[in-house]
């Protein structure tokens, strides 16, 4: 019988995660960020003291939250 990756999740941690995906490679990554990307960024770029931009699509939004988490010492890797 064949393992189903969606009920079988034994394996799981060997699985490449799907939910790191450069945002150059999303298919909707030139659409507008999403609501929570901007209320994110607003909140980033008022504590690194930098300008917060409206018109970034969502792939530009998602780098511009990783290098202002980075800057701020914020999110996942801190």
């Amino acid at each position: 019988m064949d393992k189903n990756p969606k009920t079988d999740v034994g394996d799981a941690q060997d699985l490449p995660s799907n939910t790191v995906k450069n945002p150059d490679d999303w298919t909707t990554g030139d659409e507008t960020m999403t609501g929570a990307q901007a209320s994110y960024l607003k909140t980033l770029s008022e504590e690194a003291g930098e300008e917060f931009d409206p018109t970034l699509s969502k792939g530009e939004a998602s780098k511009r939250i990783d290098a202002l988490q980075a800057a701020t010492g914020r999110g996942k890797d801190h």
